[in-house]
């Protein structure tokens, strides 16, 4: 599915799949004076092309809700790589995007349909723009913050920026984290 004159992807090609997930990440990083932040993660399967897996992320997302069962009409647009989201397509490598539009069309439960577009192809996968309209399941919170060692600190201190009822901890294969998902 060669794009014409740049050897990538054709937009087309790139279609939302069943399967995908979105969760939070409250982060913080004191080396680097970065306080803690709540941000959302969406990752979007995508139908494998020419045999292969793709998938859209993405990432570092600050959307604002008081209690993450309420997610419905929450947005975010940037148009500068990272700043703050960051949107990357999995085909064949890791490709980014510049500009990103996200907005959480609806909520049902612990699924959320988020609607997003993302362009500005940095890494030349071939189509400048990629829009998705999908349902995701609910992952749950992982928080991973400085000088916090116990899943009864890490949850209170989640609870400074989103809500925590029905919220368990269960095991961090990493090791580095504490993670929470409802019980």
């Amino acid at each position: 599915m060669a794009d014409d004159d740049k050897g990538g992807l054709e937009a087309r090609a790139l279609i939302a799949a069943e399967g995908g997930s979105w969760g939070g990440l409250l982060f913080d990083n004191a080396v680097i004076g970065l306080p803690p932040a709540l941000t959302w993660t969406c990752s979007v399967p995508l139908a494998p092309v020419e045999g292969e897996r793709a998938g859209l992320d993405l990432d570092w997302l600050p959307w604002v809700v008081a209690d993450w069962r309420a997610m419905a009409g929450v947005e975010i647009s940037c148009d500068s790589f990272a700043e703050p989201a960051e949107a990357s397509v999995f085909f064949r490598g890791h490709h980014r995007y510049d500009r990103v539009a996200a907005r959480v069309a609806e909520q049902q439960g612990e699924r959320i349909r988020v609607v997003a577009s993302v362009a500005g192809d940095i890494d030349k996968l071939g189509p400048d723009e990629i829009g998705v309209d999908t349902w995701l399941a609910f992952q749950g919170v992982t928080v991973q913050l400085s000088e916090v060692s116990s899943a009864a600190e890490a949850l209170e201190r989640l609870a400074g920026f989103t809500a925590t009822a029905g919220l368990v901890a269960v095991d961090d294969p990493r090791g580095i984290a504490f993670r929470f998902q409802p019980g």
